[in-house]
């Protein structure tokens, strides 16, 4: 991870070469600027985690500046310098948002200790902040079970988490990719910091240009204020980018910049931002074929697939059905109120024979039916009812013509046998609602909807 940036805002040169030397050595980078326009350039290209500010310099003074700083960074601490001390001009600075005001000639040993408080109390406010929007449950494990696919996962995270690299998890849906990436980022070297995550299925170009990279003021007509992107809040944490495949092929190009040079604009900026954030990116395609015929950019792919994590379909372990099951009746049970719920052998057995199209997510979904069509604590085979949930064949197609073509008959056939309901076509076809929604888009398609 980056060392603390500091920003120091002073016009004497002699003061930032001294204050240079003294707090790059006690392990912070430190960048300069001479005046207020300078400071607010500096600022607006780049998050710091503390910024010392002279109080009077040649295009204003700090106080003022102040309120333009909080614009940009809210939250940034701030340390103002004087050479003319009062109780009245320290009075006006912390009441304009100054978090210290030190006289000069300053005491560096002083300044260091202010300026390193002040960072682990930003720091120890992020981390609440983070801490505050997770669950307070218990996280899922991610490797639960015994099954020798599992146990290689397990094995192959432990390698990868403690990593700045990018990881890319594939695995079909429903397999638990999100509960993998929120594993790697708790147990990493930045557990302590953000953990953002964006589903990117079903978002517009605009939309999700918006959402991770944030926009300027008037970027566009609904963009009334400035806006900080995801990128921005997981400063110094990780960013999850869930089904990347679905990614517009231009947002992309904005994309690799940031895994390349850790820089990128807001819409509607002309200025580079830099910041520090580990990329995790998941997805339920095959990114290698997508890429060698041109669907996703070859040169993202070959980036983020440095580290690759394959979670492993239901199916391939079967083995670990049963500890899943009583895992996840636990956390049924707590969520509805009831006792301790346990599954009867023949229960078991049924659930181990099932193929598990939906994987973790499917089963998950079939123990809360059962739960609530059982009257007391036992589930029993009939309970579970995995008749019904079984997938209607999917409709034939002729294989002639291109990929694309055939998928697009696939759909359209699908589609038409369900009445025109996106529920049901999605669920024969075994991909998510937004995922379907983006195809039918794509080629013009009007689904009837979702009820029927």
């Amino acid at each position: 991870m980056a060392r603390p940036r500091l920003l120091v805002v002073d016009d004497d040169e002699a003061i930032r070469f001294t204050l240079r030397e003294y707090l790059d050595g006690l392990g912070y980078d430190l960048d300069e600027a001479a005046g207020c326009g300078e400071a607010l350039q500096r600022l607006a290209a780049g998050r710091f985690d503390a910024i010392v500010l002279d109080y009077a310099m040649p295009d204003g003074n700090s106080v003022d500046l102040l309120p333009r700083l909080r614009q940009v960074d809210a939250d940034v601490p701030v340390v103002i310098l004087t050479g003319h001390g009062t109780i009245e001009l320290a009075v006006r600075a912390i009441q304009a948002g100054a978090d210290q005001f030190l006289t000069k000639p300053i005491e560096l040993q002083a300044l260091g200790l202010v300026v390193e408080r002040l960072v682990d109390k930003r720091r120890a406010g992020r981390r609440e902040r983070a801490g505050q929007r997770r669950e307070q449950r218990e996280a899922p494990d991610p490797f639960l079970g015994r099954s020798r696919a599992i146990r290689q996962l397990a094995d192959e995270a432990r390698r990868v988490v403690a990593s700045d690299s990018p990881v890319l998890i594939e695995g079909e849906t429903g397999t638990g990719k999100g509960v993998l990436a929120a594993w790697l980022h708790a147990n990493g070297p930045r557990a302590a910091e953000a953990f953002v995550d964006l589903n990117c299925a079903g978002l517009s170009r605009e939309l999700l240009e918006s959402e991770l990279f944030g926009h300027e003021r008037g970027a566009f007509t609904t963009a009334v204020a400035a806006k900080p992107g995801l990128l921005e809040i997981a400063h110094r944490g990780s960013v999850f980018l869930d089904e990347l495949a679905e990614m517009d092929l231009a947002v992309q190009a904005r994309l690799l910049k940031v895994v390349e040079e850790q820089r990128f604009r807001r819409v509607g900026d002309v200025r580079d931002r830099q910041v520090d954030v580990r990329l995790i990116a998941a997805t339920h395609r095959d990114l290698r074929a997508m890429a060698s015929r041109q669907a996703f950019r070859s040169d993202l792919y070959f980036r983020l697939s440095t580290l690759p994590l394959r979670v492993p379909p239901l199916r391939e372990r079967a083995e670990d059905v049963p500890l899943l099951a009583e895992r996840l009746l636990v956390r049924i049970g707590r969520d509805m109120g009831r006792g301790d719920l346990e599954l009867a052998a023949a229960a078991v057995d049924l659930l181990q024979g099932w193929s598990w199209p939906g994987n973790v997510r499917e089963l998950r979904n079939v123990l809360e039916r059962a739960a609530l069509l059982c009257d007391g604590d036992r589930i029993e085979a009939r309970h579970l009812r995995l008749d019904a949930a079984a997938p209607a064949a999917a409709p034939e197609v002729a294989l002639a013509g291109t990929l694309a073509e055939i998928e697009r008959r696939a759909v359209e056939a699908a589609l038409r046998e369900s009445g025109g309901n996106v529920v049901r076509t999605a669920t024969r076809l075994g991909i998510s609602r937004s995922t379907l929604y983006a195809k039918l888009k794509a080629w013009g398609l009007e689904p009837r909807g979702e009820a029927g």
